[in-house]
């Protein structure tokens, strides 16, 4: 039988190599051709292939948000309309319906809250790829077949033909075109160094010379002329637009019929959204002008008392600053506090700055379309078209969003030092602007150096940059005196790891660490410190305990009281506030993951604000102690215990006693609701106690409510995870109680043969004694019946009995009884008895019929 082979199947290294070679040669319509150059592989597969993975135009980077946002949105408008979406997303069809499905598959995990690893569309082992065209090529074996072998030989010497015969034809003719040019050329040299001048004659060309003359032209007539024939006269005239009703236009009539329409409709939506002034409207009356509300103004931060008292304070310092001057002192502390802030310095007022130069994005990539346009073929070889770079993530490039500088937000700190560049020009940079203009900002003006910094020196002032200098130089001479006498005793201390750290630095420099290694390092680093801070914790953090919701501070009792706390009750207020301010610290530091979990609203599950804690450790601040500390507290309260222990008598306490004390500490703890607090349950009425247990059962329901749907939900999953292994199961349980029916009645079958077969064997040999005792009786009893069988046929059928029909029957068969069993002849005896006493013929039938069934089972 010829071996069929199907075309197609998963793609190699090698066709598409060949694929993108023969498509430089013979370009992307020539499909057949370059099908035939692959064996496996058909004229649409090798189109597919191409537009899905191998053209260069196709993006095969990760998706953005912006693409996957504009993806679901145009699935949306245009849904299972691939091939519309894939150009406006910049990807291909495959790609962009392989990802939809991807983002509803993990949305469809998030809302089964489930997280699996798998990718549900991963091929399992055994199916075949309904789409090759769309992924990576497979490598190349190392042995490869004859037919592949073949293959590429033979495209690799297609490949390598550039020139047919019509190209080699050309080439040739060019070439002794280029010897006839050559040989007249030599000629002409030759013929001039003779002295011969011989005169080149131009070729006439043929037809239009256009580097001569413009063809067709139409010369203008001198002056002026009319131009009306010129307008382009269409050839197809629109006889829509030659309608009566295109020509008149629309009416006067229609246009107030549909004003009319439009102001029905708005008074309609009127009455129904505000009926009162639909009403004044209708009547006539203009419609009413609310009532101006009264306008309400913060009070004033600053009041005229204390404006005065701030110009009296200026004025004070003028005259102070005024006297210093006059007296001539030019103390550098009287100059620093005594500086002139009166005056507005106006000399430099700021133009309002340029936005910043940029290059218009469409215009290259228009200038980018055309290069990549008038690119010519690859097979010329050299390098490629340069292009200008540009962000191009999308179907369109980004918009560039240009921006006018913030010159208010230009705050002292905000404005940089002299050697950066900022939007916000300062003082120098910008030339001084004509009289009577408005200034850009308050002038920075810092004598008391309050703002210590270099963007705020205004240098244009010559006294204000002299000031500036002689303080700099005021305050380097103060802090240089300031410095302590030199001391040349050291003292060099090693720290306690030096050895750790030189024996790690002594590692071979040449190995390099696997970045499995670093990174089971650092999660072991991280895993240590992780568990230092967890001992440094609360235990009940530690463990992971439940914790209150709310502290309540009101257990604390106030010290001033009468008569005096004794020592063990200060003792155990300090206990009690130490308790509180740790539950604060924890409440705010290490929260408890349920208590953010239910609704805001007052309850044992609401949580408490963080600003109470942080207000609560400011008045009390939490206190950390080292290991020691601790240690020794835990010391000292061991032996507590034990000294407790041999003053009240008694041993280790059992887990159940403690149990049993814990259970009826907590049933005497009751909530109250109505009064959100915890009391006592005997100092409870009973209709706080029926609130308090209705609170309870409802806070059970509700959880009961939350775990029947999680149950259902994880019973969901179940059955569609097991339904197929369920099915199953019911199907081999039926064929196992099948089989098991089937092997009780072959063991029922089973005892029974082998009964019969005890019976059969233990009379087998007295049968046998009986037949080889009397060997001639067996003869004798035929030739009888044979008598009576004659006797019976020669006579009249109407003239015998039933009793001699049956009778001949009957020793007929009873021949082969044994005669010595007495329970045979007791049955042969009565039934003759029977035939004798009566003659009805439904008795003899029924005697009959016993006999027969009698006999079967005997035999």
């Amino acid at each position: 039988m010829p071996r069929i082979m199907i075309k197609g199947g998963v793609w190699r290294n090698t066709e598409d190599e060949i694929l993108k070679a023969a498509v430089m040669k013979y370009g992307k319509n020539q499909w057949s051709r370059i099908a035939s150059l692959l064996h496996r592989k058909s004229a649409k597969q090798c189109k597919a292939r191409w537009y899905e993975w191998l053209d260069p135009s196709i993006k095969k980077t990760e998706w953005s948000r912006e693409e996957e946002e504009k993806l679901l949105h145009l699935a949306k408008l245009m849904p299972t309309q691939w091939r519309t979406i894939a150009p406006i997303i910049g990807r291909t069809a495959a790609q962009c319906l392989e990802h939809y499905e991807f983002l509803l598959d993990k949305a469809a995990q998030r809302d089964n809250e489930e997280e699996t690893a798998d990718d549900p569309r991963k091929l399992k082992p055994g199916e075949i790829d309904p789409n090759p065209e769309t992924k990576p090529a497979r490598p190349d074996p190392i042995d490869m077949d004859e037919d592949e072998l073949e293959m590429l030989s033979e495209a690799r010497a297609r490949l390598a033909n550039t020139q047919g015969k019509k190209a080699k034809r050309k080439a040739r003719e060019k070439q002794l075109e280029e010897a006839r040019r050559l040989a007249a050329l030599q000629k002409r040299r030759e013929l001039r160094a003779a002295g011969i001048e011989i005169q080149k004659k131009r070729k006439k060309k043929r037809g239009v010379d256009y580097n001569a003359e413009i063809p067709f032209e139409k010369k203008p007539a001198p002056g002026f002329y009319d131009t009306s024939e010129e307008n382009y006269q269409s050839l197809d005239a629109d006889f829509r637009r030659l309608r009566q009703q295109d020509l008149d236009g629309e009416l006067r009539s229609e246009r107030e019929g549909r004003e009319r329409k439009k102001d029905k409709q708005h008074m309609k939506r009127k009455k129904e959204s505000d009926l009162p002034s639909a009403i004044l409207q209708t009547s006539g009356v203009s419609e009413f002008t609310k009532k101006r509300s009264k306008l309400v103004l913060p009070a004033p931060q600053i009041s005229d008392t204390e404006l005065e008292e701030v110009v009296k304070v200026g004025q004070a310092s003028e005259i102070a600053r005024q006297t210093a001057e006059e007296s001539g002192i030019t103390n550098s502390a009287s100059s620093t506090l005594l500086s002139e802030y009166n005056v507005t310095n106006n000399s430099i007022a700021l133009r309002t700055p340029k936005t910043p130069a940029a290059q218009d994005r469409i215009l290259q990539e228009a200038q980018n379309l055309m290069a990549l346009t008038n690119v010519d073929t690859p097979l010329k070889g050299g390098l490629n078209t340069p292009l200008h770079e540009s962000d191009f993530s999308g179907v369109t490039p980004q918009k560039q969003v240009v921006q006018t500088p913030n010159t208010v937000l230009s705050t002292p700190f905000r404005t940089p030092s002299q050697g950066s560049e900022s939007l916000t020009p300062r003082g120098g940079l910008t030339p001084k602007p004509a009289l009577g203009t408005t200034p850009g900002r308050t002038p920075l003006r810092d004598k008391l150096n309050i703002n210590p910094e270099e963007g705020m020196a205004d240098y244009s002032d010559p006294s204000y940059a002299k000031q500036m200098e002689r303080e700099s130089r005021e305050h380097l001479r103060l802090g240089l005196m300031a410095l302590p006498a030199p001391k040349n005793d050291f003292e060099i201390v090693l720290p306690e790891n030096a050895e750790k750290e030189l024996e790690e630095h002594e590692v071979d420099e040449t190995f390099v660490e696997d970045a499995a290694d670093i990174e089971a390092r650092k999660q072991a680093l991280r895993e240590a410190e992780r568990a230092k801070e967890l001992k440094r914790m609360h235990k009940a953090v530690q463990k992971n305990l439940p914790r209150p919701s709310e502290v309540n501070e009101t257990i604390l009792r106030p010290l001033n009281v009468e008569p005096p706390l004794t020592d063990l009750q200060k003792s155990e207020e300090l206990i009690k506030k130490e308790m509180i301010t740790m539950l604060h610290f924890d409440l705010l530091h290490h929260p408890f993951g349920e208590q953010f979990t239910g609704k805001k609203g007052k309850g044992p599950g609401f949580g408490s604000n963080n600003a109470e804690h942080m207000a609560y450790l400011e008045q009390n601040p939490y206190e950390k102690f080292s290991k020691e500390d601790l240690k020794k507290a835990q010391d000292l309260l061991a032996q507590e215990m034990e000294v407790v222990k041999q003053g009240m008598g008694h041993g280790e306490l059992s887990s159940e006693a403690y149990n049993q004390v814990w259970e009826e500490c907590y049933s005497q703890v009751l909530y109250l609701p109505g009064q959100s607090r915890y009391t006592r349950a005997n100092l409870a009425s009973k209709k706080d106690r029926i609130e308090s247990l209705e609170k309870r059962l409802e806070i059970n329901r509700g959880h009961m409510t939350t775990e029947a749907k999680r149950a259902a939900k994880m019973e969901k999953k179940l059955k569609i995870l097991l339904g197929g292994y369920q099915s199953r199961a019911m199907g081999l349980i039926k064929q196992l109680n099948d089989l098991w029916d089937q092997i009780e009645q072959a063991h029922l079958e089973l005892r029974t043969f082998e009964e019969l077969k005890k019976h059969e064997d233990a009379a087998i040999p007295r049968r046998l004694e009986v037949r080889f005792q009397n060997p001639g009786a067996e003869v004798r009893h035929r030739h009888l019946m044979e008598k009576m069988f004659f006797q019976c046929v020669s006579s009249e059928p109407h003239s015998l009995s039933w009793y001699q029909v049956f009778n001949v029957l009957l020793k007929s068969y009873f021949w082969l009884l044994p005669d010595s069993t007495a329970f045979y002849f007791g049955i042969k005896d009565s039934v003759i008895h029977i035939l004798e006493a009566g003659t009805n013929l439904a008795v003899c039938s029924l005697t009959l019929g016993v006999f027969y069934f009698l006999v079967w089972f005997i035999l």
